[in-house]
């Protein structure tokens, strides 16, 4: 077998793995055994670059890079749903679906509304071509390269066989169980046996989701790093899929549910039908459909799922009812909004009442210090609360709370307790003491100062704060900055409790023997984490510049503060005016490290730095491939290249001083055209007049 039908195999082979992995959930390999093939894969392709295809397994691990998206129209619009939240709407809904269809005999295709982002997936002759967000429901933003970093959709479908009936438990009104999703309510499956091809081209709809255990796991960590924590999955979902790296997309663990097909030659006249179809190409599909007749199926659906939902791996927040027969919704057709044969039921969000004990003050990283209110515990949407977080100063003020008073608190579809209001109802005339923000640090008593344009209050003792002072240390060794992976928030509070250290800096006078603990006992982890520390002298500029822990420099403006003046000490003496030449440089962050630079404290940290090793200034290596040739230039970058990919045609283009941007414009300098070439860009390229230049081309434009 010749190496590139090995990649072939091992493609195929491990798109099949996803699947029963992901979708399935059945996987007939270890963890281990996928590593080794998708390993395997990797160094295939490496050998093979002429081989490369955005659909390979081997591209759903994502890059750094960043990229920018383009807004495309949608083939077929994105219509919303018309909501309703009783009942009573519920029925007036089916009584115009009758009278719509003149009496006509109905099924409703009963399913779960999900609470994600919606998205359209296109296929042709198998394969992903492109996904694009909702946006607008006319036009929306091509997010392809995210969407083939999540594993539940397939980037190439594989022979169909038709399922076996699915049996889901559900209990009926009458007691008796229910076959719950059979093509005709009896748990058959419509549709003949053997082969189901799928259309040549079609779209299929659905919904990209977080679930609650990765939902749960970014919001950890983001905590840990003092970073704004995302208040739903929903919204997790968003920023992540509109993350500019893939990378970041691929790490959080995003999953997808599809609930809608679409095309000129799909399988059944049934949308419930085409859904099964769906599944046995590949696609995750709800096991919780359900196909009814009557209103009252309808309602004992809405019932059990306004439990049972709080049991999902993901959030949902209503039920979708929709027409069954494609035929009928045409007949039934839209209004200007939304169709006329499907309605959104939305669950009411969950609350609950509970006592106020007490509000407590944290301070993190930055200085900013948060309210917290603690309270009795009460159940709520399926977990224990008993604190829940005021955001600010003015939030806590329009609440009127007093110590004693019975609030409300909600989840939702949220994670993230929060207190609604005072529960009113139970206020009596001697109510406690009323709840007020502090002046003062709760940690040092330094007062605290509220910075113009901020909701929050800061403690502004940074040097002499200690949440402030280990916090710094924690975001200095984490894994985005200097990978220093042995030091724990634990380790660094007992290293401070010790007097061990004070600073960032003092980690590079660590020695084993003050960290080998009595006897030796942890000679090695001391070893261990003396070597990691020595290591992280080796982490280049940006990073390094990244981990001084200036306020709003984070890892993409860290990176471009270094591409731009080179090293800290031309940083350093930088005017406001130097910055704000500087593309995506705005005042805000400029100000903000000139004032982090005027510190005394903070310029002796950075000679200390500079005295043990660590990269202050961008790599002769790095400087030796930097160039101006596309300086003041804007290029879009399109099709399927040969002799590098996308994302390393990006990172080119800005080592040579040029800027990526993903839409076609009247600023866009020319097109870097490779193989397949999207028709809508080209198009519009001839329309402004813009120069389309090939891969040679640009290759030689660079000096390549």
């Amino acid at each position: 077998m010749t190496e590139q039908e090995r990649i072939m195999q091992l493609r195929t082979e491990l798109h099949r793995h996803n699947r029963n992995y992901y979708v399935l959930n059945a996987p007939t390999i270890s963890d281990r055994e996928f590593d080794d093939l998708l390993r395997e894969l990797q160094q295939l392709e490496g050998r093979h670059p002429e081989l490369f295809d955005p659909n390979s397994p081997s591209q759903r691990v994502g890059s750094d890079l960043a990229g920018e998206f383009e807004s495309v129209e949608h083939r077929r619009p994105m219509l919303s749903l018309a909501n309703t939240y009783n009942k009573e709407e519920v029925r007036e809904f089916y009584d115009r679906v009758r009278e719509g269809l003149g009496g006509e005999a109905f099924e409703i295709c009963c399913e779960l509304k999900f609470d994600g982002l919606s998205i359209s997936l296109h296929y042709e002759d198998g394969r992903l071509v492109r996904a694009v967000t909702r946006g607008d429901g006319v036009r929306g933003d091509d997010v392809t390269a995210n969407i083939r970093t999540i594993k539940s959709i397939p980037l190439q479908l594989e022979d169909a066989q038709v399922p076996s009936p699915r049996r889901d438990v559900f209990v009926s009104a009458d007691g008796q169980g229910d076959l719950f999703g059979g093509a005709d309510g009896l748990g058959n499956l419509a549709g003949d046996s053997g082969q189901n091809p799928w259309p040549r081209e079609f779209e299929i709809r659905g919904e990209v989701l977080m679930p609650w255990t990765s939902f749960e796991a970014l919001n950890r960590e983001r905590e840990a790093a003092e970073e704004p924590l995302f208040a739903n999955p929903r919204n997790a979902a968003s920023g992540t899929l509109k993350s500019k790296q893939t990378a970041v997309v691929a790490k959080r663990k995003l999953d997808a549910y599809l609930y809608y097909l679409l095309g000129d030659s799909l399988p059944s006249d049934g949308h419930y039908e085409n859904l099964e179809a769906a599944r046995s190409w590949g696609f995750k599909v709800s096991e919780h459909m359900r196909k009814v007749r009557t209103l009252d199926e309808i309602y004992e659906f809405i019932d059990y799922w306004d439990v049972e939902r709080k049991h999902l791996p993901v959030a949902t927040d209503g039920v979708v009812l929709k027409v069954n027969s494609l035929r009928q919704q045409q007949a039934l057709g839209m209004t200007a909004k939304s169709p006329r044969w499907a309605i959104a039921y939305k669950f009411q969000a969950e609350q609950a009442s509970t006592v106020l004990r007490e509000v407590t003050f944290q301070v993190g990283r930055t200085g900013a210090v948060t309210p917290v209110a603690n309270m009795d515990s009460v159940q709520l949407s399926g977990t224990i609360v008993r604190r829940a977080t005021l955001h600010n100063a003015d939030f806590m003020a329009q609440l009127d709370l007093h110590i004693g008073d019975h609030v409300l608190v909600e989840k939702g579809g949220e994670i993230i307790p929060k207190i609604i209001s005072v529960d009113m109802s139970q206020v009596t005339k001697e109510r406690g003491p009323r709840v007020e923000f502090i002046s003062r640090c709760p940690e040092c008593g330094s007062e605290l100062v509220r910075y113009e344009g901020e909701a929050a209050w800061y403690c502004p003792n940074d040097s002499g704060c200690p949440p402030q002072i280990k916090g710094r240390i924690e975001h200095f060794v984490s894994r985005r900055a200097m990978n220093i992976d042995t030091l724990g928030p634990e380790t660094i509070e007992d290293f401070y409790g010790r007097g061990l250290i004070r600073n960032y800096a003092d980690l590079y006078d660590l020695q084993v023997d003050q960290l080998s603990g009595a006897n030796d006992s942890r000679i090695r982890s001391a070893r261990k984490t003396i070597k990691a520390i020595e290591d992280s002298r080796q982490v280049p500029f940006e990073r390094v510049l990244f981990a001084l822990g200036i306020r709003f420099v984070g890892e993409n403006v860290a990176k471009t503060l270094a591409r731009s003046f080179k090293s800290v000490d031309a940083l350093a003496q930088a005017s406001l005016d130097d910055f704000l030449q500087i593309n995506s440089i705005g005042a805000a962050i400029a100000e903000s490290v000139i004032a982090w630079f005027a510190n005394e404290e903070n310029r002796r940290l950075v000679e200390r730095l500079r005295h043990y090793g660590l990269q202050l200034q961008l790599s002769d290596e790095t400087l030796s491939q930097q160039t101006d040739r596309l300086a003041g230039k804007t290029i879009v970058i399109s099709g399927v290249f040969a002799q590098h990919s996308r994302d390393e045609y990006k990172a080119l283009i800005e080592q040579h001083g040029g800027k990526n941007t993903g839409s076609i414009s009247a600023k866009t300098s020319f097109i870097l055209a490779g193989d397949n070439m999207g028709p809508a860009k080209l198009e519009k390229a001839q329309k402004l007049g813009i120069a389309i230049i090939s891969e040679d081309e640009f290759l030689q434009m660079i000096g390549e």
